[in-house]
C-alpha cells in the first residue's frame, strides 16, 4: 500500500512506472490494476475520516502550508522604510567627516639621490669585479 497519499498526476506517474511495458499487459491485468486503485483510493478516503487527517501524513506537518512564503505588503514596507533609514544614517555620517588631505609625497634631493646612485654604481663595480652577474 502506498505510504503517502499521491495526487491524481503522481499516480498516473507512480502507476506508470510500475506498469512500464503495457504492452505485455492483457485486458484482465488492466482491468484488475484499476481494481487495486480504486480499492487504494477508497481505503484512503476511510482512513481520512476516521482519523481526520491525510493517511501517511505525519501530525507535525498537518496544517502547515507548502510552497513559497509570501511577505505581506506591510512587512515589505517596514523592511525597505528601515533600509532607507540605514543609508541616510550611513550618508550622514559620510558628510559629516571631512575628507582627508592627500599625503604629500617625500621625494628625495638632488644631493640625496646622487649619493644613493653613486653607492649603488659602487656596489655593481665590487660584484662584477668578483665576477658576479648578479648581487
Amino acid at each position: 500500500m502506498l505510504q503517502r497519499v499521491l495526487t491524481h498526476s503522481a499516480r498516473l506517474y507512480y502507476y506508470s512506472s510500475i506498469m512500464s511495458n503495457i504492452k505485455d499487459l492483457t485486458v484482465a491485468h488492466l482491468k484488475r490494476a484499476v481494481e487495486i486503485m480504486e480499492e487504494i483510493e477508497s481505503l484512503q478516503a476511510q482512513l481520512e475520516s476516521l482519523g481526520g487527517r491525510r493517511a501517511g501524513r505525519p501530525a507535525a506537518t498537518r496544517g502547515r502550508k507548502r510552497g513559497r512564503r509570501r511577505m505581506s505588503a506591510a512587512g515589505r514596507a517596514r523592511i525597505a522604510a528601515a533600509a532607507r533609514a540605514r543609508w541616510a544614517k550611513f550618508r550622514r555620517g559620510a558628510k559629516a567627516r571631512p575628507a582627508k588631505a592627500a599625503k604629500k609625497r617625500k621625494r628625495f634631493s638632488a644631493a640625496a639621490r646622487a649619493k644613493l646612485s653613486a653607492a649603488a654604481k659602487a656596489r655593481w663595480a665590487k660584484a662584477k669585479a668578483a665576477g658576479k652577474t648578479a648581487l
